[in-house]
């Protein structure tokens, strides 16, 4: 069973930054696409950003596109999120999951092994 951690959330003003990591257990990490969803108290689980097995494609949300940078590193296990020009509606739990195939989606039950979340909270 594949674990999946996420860390480097933290509250941070509007503008500012926050890398986000998720590292995976388990050596079938760099078989499949791996994507970043967020939940606002209240709200659903959206979609924020998706990378292929290898990297060679990703895919934003409207809203984060310009702003945020998905990657991956495969010999470390992680998939990365570089969050710039933060603002107050980022507000969120982020999550990192494995999807069921090597290429990237938008959709939330495409996915599973998912992380316990980490915080991010971004002021005004």
């Amino acid at each position: 069973q594949v674990q999946l951690v996420e860390s480097g959330g933290g509250l941070v003003q509007a503008g500012g930054s926050l890398r986000l990591s998720c590292a995976a257990s388990g050596r079938t990490f760099s078989l499949y696409g791996m994507g970043w969803f967020r939940q606002a108290p209240g709200k659903e689980r959206d979609f924020v950003a998706a990378i292929s097995w290898n990297g060679g494609s990703t895919d934003y949300a409207d809203s984060v596109k310009g702003r945020f940078t998905i990657s991956r590193d495969n010999a470390k296990n992680t998939v990365y999120l570089q969050m710039n020009s933060l603002k107050p509606e980022d507000t969120a739990v982020y999550y990192c999951a494995r999807r069921y195939s090597a290429s990237v989606g938008r959709i939330y039950y495409e996915y599973y092994n998912w992380g316990q979340g980490t915080q991010v909270t971004v002021s005004s």
